[in-house]
């Protein structure tokens, strides 16, 4: 079995300080959670920005400014921004991030409901644009699938030419599909061969889905943007603690965590400049 690609979502868009003390927002507290998280064993740095204030953002200078900051701690990590943003934001304010040349990029393959009139829209033309624009920037997308409709229209997408081949994803447990192995198995069982994923399971799903995909073969996300205890009712510190879980977890079913460049391989991205 390949090594665990471990993906660190270290703060995301709507999480709060009121929630957990330790959400990061600044350019600094941003730094101190990725090195936190990328000391523990996670290759990937998945990437929203806020301002000071904790709003949430897809501003290109400040994305730039978080992602140096990120790379002077973790400088051989995968930068991972999220093209998602918040609920509300434009199509061009989603994507400014991708003209920085990251390696990777995340693409939401539908619309998703988060609750009451919260409607994240990707729209078909959405999604093409998304597709085409990447590939145009080589920037490699994570597929972002919240129910199983979504990975037919992604297969369906790259038949189409706007995603490329080997397709990478990332089932979000949770939200809209329940957080089950049935239903992960499901998703899984729907990919192509040579597809790489991983789950992202929410709040009290996050570990009980890591475990799973640790044994199935896939990859893990944790972080604060997806879940911000280590246990009930016992508030993680820093993103580190959670990483520092799934890694035990992993150690404890055999699988050997992979370093950034050894994900770059699994992943199919090009090594790192100079290497």
């Amino acid at each position: 079995m390949e090594k665990l690609i471990i993906t660190a979502a270290i703060c995301g868009a709507e999480v709060t300080k009121k929630q957990n003390p330790a959400v990061p927002y600044t350019v600094e507290e941003i730094q101190r959670e990725a090195k936190a998280a990328y000391e523990a064993g996670a290759s990937i740095i998945h990437l929203h920005v806020r301002e000071d204030d904790g709003t949430p953002t897809q501003d290109k200078a400040r994305f730039e400014e978080c992602m140096k900051a990120v790379r002077e701690v973790a400088p051989d990590a995968i930068i991972q921004p999220s093209t998602g943003g918040a609920v509300g934001m434009s199509d061009l304010e989603r994507l400014e991030v991708t003209e920085l040349g990251p390696e990777m990029a995340t693409l939401d393959c539908g619309s998703v409901n988060f609750g009451g009139d919260e409607v994240f829209l990707n729209s078909d033309n959405t999604i093409k644009n998304f597709g085409k624009i990447m590939q145009e920037r080589n920037v490699k997308p994570e597929i972002e699938v919240f129910d199983k409709g979504m990975v037919d229209l992604a297969l369906g997408y790259e038949k189409q030419g706007y995603i490329k081949k080997p397709m990478h994803f990332d089932f979000v447990l949770g939200v809209q599909l329940n957080a089950t192995v049935e239903n992960l198995a499901f998703c899984v069982g729907a990919l192509p061969e040579g597809t790489t994923w991983t789950v992202s399971g929410l709040g009290r799903y996050e570990f009980p889905m890591a475990a799973a995909a640790i044994a199935m073969g896939g990859h893990v996300r944790v972080g604060f943007e997806d879940n911000l205890y280590l246990s009930k009712g016992v508030l993680a510190k820093s993103n580190g603690e959670l990483v520092e879980k799934v890694v035990k977890i992993a150690e404890l079913l055999g699988r050997e965590i992979a370093t950034p460049d050894e994900a770059r391989e699994i992943l199919s991205l090009p090594p790192r400049k100079g290497e």
